[in-house]
């Protein structure tokens, strides 16, 4: 496990900038969510942020996240 420090990074959504800050296990978190999804990382962000209300977008993102691993553990990947 990395450290917990927060990394911020800046991304576009929507049109603008936004900065988000996590830890680098939910970046990493983050990034294989994405490849799992098929999709770009600031995709996933931007997919989020639509349904996330008035949630925080860094909580909202780290929630995505154990969604999406709650679902990978009660439905694994079939193999191929």
């Amino acid at each position: 496990m990395s450290d917990d420090k927060l990394r911020k990074r800046s991304l576009v959504i929507a049109g603008h900038r936004t900065s988000i800050s996590l830890e680098d296990d939910f970046w990493d978190a983050l990034r294989e969510m994405a490849g799992d999804r098929g999709l770009s990382l600031p995709a996933l962000v931007v997919e989020v942020d639509s349904a996330r209300g008035g949630a925080n977008l860094s909580s909202a993102l780290r929630v995505a996240i154990l969604r999406h691993y709650r679902e990978k553990l009660i439905s694994p990947a079939q193999p191929i």
